[in-house]
């Protein structure tokens, strides 16, 4: 299953509409799915917020932040935790989710990308936690994402700066599993793609078990998940040869 952010005029930028569509896509994924893309199309994969947003007059047809952020900041605060979910959701989709990632990913666009399990990008990514720039903190699910990647002093440093990360520094840090040339990221992904579908479903659904929430596990209970999730696989395969 492909999902693409299709305004390549505006580089995919990013509005609470938007949001809200990830999240119904991510929480209705069909059970038959097994691997779920993230794509922008266009040259970019997204410039993040759309800025229009932070307008006084925002933009038509969706929530005005400033206008919210004018009743308080516990009504904004109960309003983000909405437009997270079209980020974490990811997190619990069933599928595996592989961001393909091309150009700029921006602010929001970093974030989505860090919601994917895996990142394969283009020779020409360039992913910044840009909110500081807008005098913004991330708030939609990357700060926690980026840690995990990078680790707290790393992440903090990007996150105070918005500086640009390449694909030299991606590959480096983990921020990216895979780079490649712009004209083969389609062809890599597919590749990809076919060699996770060719292994047994329940396999790859154990094995993404075993890293979704790794960082939240001691030693301990990381064995634990191990060897539960290889129960499961055996006595599955001892039951189908009985059968």
């Amino acid at each position: 299953m492909t999902v693409t952010l299709d305004a390549p005029e505006r580089r995919n930028a990013q509005t609470p509409s938007m949001w809200a569509a990830l999240e119904r896509i991510a929480t209705t994924v069909p059970a038959g799915v097994r691997v779920v893309v993230l794509r922008g199309a266009g040259p970019a994969f997204s410039a993040g917020l759309d800025r229009g947003m932070l307008a006084p007059g925002g933009i038509e047809g969706e929530p005005s932040l400033l206008g919210m952020a004018a009743d308080g900041p516990q009504a904004l605060a109960e309003q983000i935790a909405g437009y997270q979910r079209g980020f974490t959701a990811w997190r619990e989709c069933p599928a595996l989710v592989v961001a393909a990632v091309q150009g700029h990913a921006i602010g929001a666009g970093f974030q989505l990308a860090l919601a994917a399990d895996l990142r394969v990008v283009a020779a020409d990514v360039r992913f910044a936690m840009a909110e500081v720039s807008l005098g913004l903190v991330p708030d939609l699910g990357g700060t926690a994402a980026l840690t995990r990647l990078v680790g707290p002093s790393r992440a903090l440093e990007l996150c105070l700066t918005g500086r640009p990360v390449g694909v030299e520094e991606a590959v480096a840090t983990g921020l990216a599993s895979l780079a490649v040339d712009p004209a083969d990221l389609d062809a890599t992904v597919e590749d990809l793609v076919a060699a996770v579908l060719s292994a047994p479903e329940d396999t790859v659904s154990e094995i993404l078990g075993l890293f979704r929430g790794i960082e939240s596990r001691d030693d301990a209970a990381q064995l634990r998940v191990e060897r539960e999730a290889q129960g499961r696989i055996l006595h599955a395969r001892a039951t189908q040869m009985r059968s």
